[in-house]
């Protein structure tokens, strides 16, 4: 009958019940798709760090256009979204790849080449760095470096000196060994040579003596500017320190200005045990505490002023104030690229209080992921990015997905201390296990170790960390310079000590610490999606996106190889009943702990019985002691030599170049300087049996690639 609805069945059918739930579903993602933009750009970020070779500038353009050219296209046409969404997001994911492209050949500066013999660098004193194992380190601006020309000196260098490190604004004069960044400690491992061709450090130097003053013409202004605030900076830690003390203020001058020289090792690694080593590095916490303190500390002092507060908006002259901190915050910490990523996330959200909306909301993330991408393409690929990235999206969906709980009309004041304590520990433990959910996978990925307690200590050290030592380091910075930073210094000083009391006794406990080893590359990926998913769609569906972010905790791992060999063939290991057991104990020592952290095997020093050592060799003495004898002097080893080395083993490794070999090294695998200068680190896994003495080789060169910063200057 005409105009008559028909009712809906009684009983639908689970198909209908199905469409029904995924339409209502869909429907409830109408404001969300946007938040899908930053992945996909972030994705055609990490897409061009993935290429095995560098490719041309101009077809990722016209990629670009024409991906742009078909979303608005299909916007003019009056699509439906099934149509736009998914040429949006390749558009963005098109724009990603050209965009650091871009990037790359904005920032490409020459790069040092390794050379034969000690020279001589002259330079000013950028910044004093965190120490190495071979003593402190300073980035020197270097002006003249013998044997090179001008237009192939880096604009920046590393440089490890004897001695006490000169402080910013000195030129000095180094007789150092000078090397390119280095590569990956094993295929696979960690680029801190990409890292350092983004920051324009274009190589590492090794002083030879002491350290001597330079006569240099004045710098550029950019320079000069860059000594100066690095200069106060230095100043300020140094007061810190003489005020605390090296233990107590070179925590607080690591969580201030960023300076580590006063760290102790044993310290650090007690922090990182205990999973508390992220405070000590400037990021989005220290931004957030500072940023958040200035904020209420201005807005408590308009709403106490009632005349000031008719006036003007407390809210938005906060958000100007935090604003302000943050800046003052990033210049007085060195801007590291941790630090300038948390700062453009907060200045966001001070943004958004202006502009009245939300200023914790997923959409202003969003914008603040693009923003710090759109900027610094490469951050894509580094863990800083990753996990804060990740943290902070799992934070805010638990906000939003957090039940707003009604306030009381009249309550006894003991019933609201206890309800606001058990509300407050509630969130406070919610919040650690979500954060450390979220970055669980990246810290499993990139560092291989999951410090087992790390909720108990970040939960005992938050209440002092944010309300007591982050403020009273501000204040006291602020005042330090005009002699009135004591009190609050002594007062951070104090919250430091407890938090080191808290990181020791967490990191003694037992099995404070699991070593897990890396999964596959392309497993993270695919962990990082899995938890965007899990926090950017909005239903019952998120839950999808829970085992694929297990994926690095639940992906098998890939066959252990037999043999490393690391950089230059200076050091290696062999896998033995689960164990690495390696060559030259304390030689190129932190190599060494990222590929046994990365292959899950702990490493052990090499036996001195059955083995027949030199000064510059290493070899086995007994049939069975080991498959590998190694030269590592810097002279190539005569016929003689070479002889010894195959009769031994089944594997030799020269560090020189090998001119010939003797008919005992035919059947042996010999790798020599050549190999090394073109492959760099290798890892090898026996193929059949032993007496057929066949290896499969990964070199870090063949992973690497053909890169800008893969290539020696």
């Amino acid at each position: 009958m005409a105009g008559v609805i028909a009712p809906a069945p009684a009983n639908p059918s689970l198909a209908e019940r199905v469409r029904c739930f995924l339409a209502g579903q869909v429907a409830a993602q109408s404001l969300r798709w946007r938040l899908w933009a930053p992945v996909a750009f972030g994705g055609g970020c990490a897409a061009y760090f993935a290429f095995r070779s560098e490719p041309p500038a101009w077809p990722l353009i016209v990629g670009v256009v024409l991906a742009a050219g078909l979303w608005l296209g299909a916007r003019r046409m009056v699509l439906a979204r099934v149509w736009t969404l998914p040429l949006m997001l390749l558009a963005c994911f098109a724009l990603g790849i050209a965009v650091a492209k871009l990037r790359t050949d904005a920032v490409a500066a020459p790069i040092a080449p390794a050379l034969d013999e000690p020279t001589v660098v002259e330079g000013w004193v950028i910044d004093v760095d965190s120490p190495g194992a071979a003593g402190p380190r300073v980035v020197i601006a270097p002006v003249r470096i013998r044997g090179l020309a001008p237009e192939a000196t880096p604009e920046r260098l590393r440089a490890t000196v004897r001695g006490v490190a000169p402080e910013p604004g000195q030129a000095v004069r180094l007789f150092a060994i000078l090397n390119p960044p280095p590569a990956p400690a094993s295929p696979g491992a960690y680029d801190f040579g990409r890292n350092a061709y983004f920051q324009s450090m274009g190589g590492v130097a090794f002083a030879l003596g002491e350290t001597r003053p330079a006569y240099l013409s004045p710098p550029p202004w950019t320079v000069r500017a860059a000594m100066a605030v690095n200069g106060l900076r230095y100043d300020l830690s140094n007061r810190i320190v003489a005020r605390l003390g090296e233990q107590t203020g070179g925590v607080a001058a690591a969580m201030t200005t960023g300076h580590e020289a006063w760290l102790d090792p044993a310290q650090v690694d007690v922090m990182r045990d205990s999973g508390l080593a992220h405070i000590l590095s400037i990021s989005g916490l220290h931004m957030a505490v500072v940023g958040g303190f200035a904020f209420f500390l201005v807005r408590l002092l308009v709403a106490a002023w009632p005349w000031l507060a008719l006036r003007v908006s407390g809210k938005k002259v906060a958000a100007w104030a935090g604003l302000l901190a943050v800046g003052t915050y990033l210049v007085v910490s060195g801007h590291p690229p941790p630090a300038e990523r948390a700062a453009i996330t907060a200045s966001i959200a001070f943004a958004a209080i202006l502009l009245e909306r939300r200023a914790i909301s997923m959409h202003a993330l969003a914008v603040a992921a693009m923003v710090v991408l759109l900027l610094q393409p490469e951050a894509i690929v580094t863990p800083g990015f990753q996990m804060s990235f990740a943290a902070t999206a799992a934070l805010v969906a638990l906000a939003e997905a957090w039940p707003v709980r009604p306030r009381e009309i009249s309550a006894p004041l003991p019933i609201l201390i206890v309800q606001r304590a058990v509300a407050w520990l509630g969130i406070a433990v919610m919040a650690s296990l979500v954060a450390g959910a979220a970055t669980g996978p990246f810290a499993m990925q990139h560092f291989n170790r999951t410090a087992m307690y790390g909720l108990v200590a970040n939960l005992a050290t938050a209440p002092v960390s944010d309300f007591l030592i982050m403020p009273a380091l501000a204040l006291g910075a602020l005042l330090e310079p005009l002699g009135l930073g004591g009190p609050f210094l002594w007062l951070a000083g104090r919250g430091i000590g407890m938090m080191l009391a808290i990181g020791e006794w967490t990191a003694g406990l037992p099995g404070a610490v699991k070593t897990v080893a890396s999964a596959p590359d392309y497993v993270l990926p695919i962990a990082f999606l899995g938890v965007l998913f899990c926090c950017l769609w909005r239903g019952s569906l998120r839950w999808l996106g829970l085992p694929f972010a297990a994926a690095v905790m639940l992906w098998p791992r890939a066959p252990t190889p037999d043999l490393w060999i690391g950089d230059g063939g200076a050091n290696a290991a062999f896998v033995e009943r689960g164990e690495a057991v390696v060559m030259r104990p304390r030689v190129r020592q932190f190599a060494v702990d990222v590929w046994s952290r990365r292959r899950g095997v702990a490493p052990e020093e090499r036996p001195t019985e059955g083995w027949a050592c030199t000064r510059s060799s290493c070899a086995p003495a007994e049939s069975g002691a080991g498959p590998l004898a190694i030269w590592w002097g810097r002279r190539a080893p005569s016929l003689e030599q070479v002889d010894a080395l195959c009769r031994s083993a089944p594997v030799v490794s020269v560090r020189a170049t090998v001119a010939g070999l003797p008919p005992s090294c035919d059947g042996r695998l010999v790798l020599d300087g050549t190999d090394y200068a073109r492959g760099g680190a290798v890892e090898l896994w026996r193929v059949g049996p032993a007496s057929a003495n066949r290896w499969r080789a990964i070199w870090t060169a063949e992973v690497r690639g053909d890169r800008p910063w893969s290539r020696p200057g």
